[in-house]
């Protein structure tokens, strides 16, 4: 696999070995020797899976205690996914990262611990796919707003029908998010 470091210390784009011929393709998404061996040690607690319209945004979700590493990737479809830096002693923090993951190129992103992560869907019937490596602990989970001007994410909405849940549609600013230290 390869792994492409981001702009932002902490989130990494990874590709993996894709064999494929006319039948169709193999590929191995997650083998815990072949990432500790790159370096990326992990021990996942929990797989998620979302399916989404186009259109739809989710997030920018963060738990806070009790944050979670998320490795994600799209099956089908396609999604712009960001990660954004909530750590105050990071000199990133505040700063994102985005990167457009699809079931064409097949590449996953890690959202480490520390981060706010969220996605927009490109496509109808999306489905998305993460391995978190801490549980899901929904009464200390935070919502940072997708569309706050100090963030300034350059999300690729033109001529789309935003879709958000009310969770999300009251995000908070970075200013009065609970950062992490």
């Amino acid at each position: 696999m390869d792994i492409i470091e981001t702009e932002i210390d902490g989130p990494l784009i990874i590709e993996p070995k894709v064999f494929g011929d006319e039948r169709g393709f193999f590929m191995e998404s997650w083998n815990a020797e072949t990432f500790a061996d790159a370096g990326l040690d992990m021990t996942f607690v929990q797989d998620n899976h979302s399916r989404s319209q186009k259109g739809v945004l989710r997030g920018l979700h963060f738990q806070n205690p009790g944050p979670q590493g998320k490795l994600v990737r799209v099956v089908s479809g396609a999604v712009y996914d960001v990660a954004v830096d909530l750590r105050r002693s990071s000199p990133t923090f505040g700063k994102w990262v985005g990167v457009e993951l699809s079931a064409q190129n097949k590449r996953m992103f890690w959202v480490p611990q520390g981060f706010a992560h969220g996605f927009l869907t490109l496509e109808d019937n999306t489905d998305f796919l993460y391995k978190c490596d801490a549980p899901y602990a929904p009464q200390t989970e935070h919502s940072l707003a997708w569309d706050d001007p100090e963030v300034g994410i350059d999300w690729p909405i033109a001529g789309l029908q935003v879709q958000l849940s009310a969770k999300d549609r009251d995000g908070q600013s970075l200013s009065q998010v609970e950062a992490f230290a």
